[in-house]
């Protein structure tokens, strides 16, 4: 949801790319809750943090736990920072059940965003 939101409201001064600890598969839920706010990542996948080895980025973002422990040490003035924000994927229920805590998430992450680099929107 993170390369999501940061590629609609700060892709004009950044672009964002989005790895984890694991390939996994992109929840059809955050599909669902970003598409609620004009946002396609359909055609996005899960990517490990192995295809972007030898890369250099200005800033290096993570958002929960295991990617902060597990998040390699990326050298050359790049700025570093973790939040942590719940997991909703890990959450038990029905569709209806789960879906507002990808919207409440989804919402954290664009506030947490948009307060880090600056932007009021």
């Amino acid at each position: 949801m993170a390369e999501g939101l940061a590629n609609h409201f700060l892709g004009d001064r950044f672009e964002a790319y989005s790895a984890g600890t694991e390939a996994t598969r992109v929840n059809p839920l955050a599909v669902k809750v970003l598409a609620e706010m004009g946002i396609d990542i359909s055609g996005h996948r899960s990517k490990t943090l192995d295809e972007f080895d030898g890369e250099s980025f200005d800033y290096v973002v993570t958002l929960c736990g295991d990617a902060n422990d597990k998040c390699p040490l990326y050298i050359g003035g790049t700025q570093r920072s973790h939040h942590g924000f719940d997991d909703p994927s890990r959450c038990a229920g029905t569709e209806e059940e789960v879906l507002p805590e990808f919207r409440r998430v989804r919402d954290e992450i664009k506030t947490w965003l948009l307060e880090y680099f600056g932007v009021r929107k």
